[in-house]
């Protein structure tokens, strides 16, 4: 990915915060800037979604909601028509079909991101299924 330089002006209270959650998140403040950057582009072109922490990293989710990942993942095994797979995440997941509406387009205009994290879950569940396998083996 291509760098530049921007310069910016920033009050110093600001500045200070910036520090003080860059050195907390062990991250440069630059970096963060960035990442804040880069999510409040996303938020305000999909309203709807927020970006929350965890164990697995940060990753996008509907405010009040599940993560988009796990909308996208659930999308997989539903059919039909469009409508009629819609409304059944917002059934699965008790969230408006509008919101199931935001996930999908936030999820299209992010696919690598989006498939990152449902694979890396698939992986996850791949595993607990072996590890549990070989404890029932054990357990024979």
């Amino acid at each position: 990915m291509a760098r530049s330089t921007t310069s910016l002006r920033l009050d110093d209270d600001l500045r200070d915060r910036l520090a003080l959650a860059a050195q907390t998140d062990g991250t440069s403040l630059t970096a963060l800037v960035e990442r804040f950057i880069k999510e409040g582009l996303d938020m305000a072109s999909h309203p709807g979604v927020i970006f929350k922490s965890g164990p697995s990293g940060r990753r996008a989710a509907l405010a009040g909601g599940p993560d988009i990942w796990e909308i996208a993942s659930a999308l997989r095994h539903t059919t039909g028509p469009t409508g009629a797979r819609v409304a059944t995440l917002a059934s699965e997941f008790g969230i408006h079909e509008r919101q199931v509406s935001i996930a999908l387009d936030y999820a299209a205009a992010h696919w690598d991101e989006v498939e990152g994290r449902m694979s890396s879950n698939d992986r996850a569940l791949d595993d607990a299924q072996r590890a549990a396998a070989a404890r029932e083996r054990l357990m024979a």
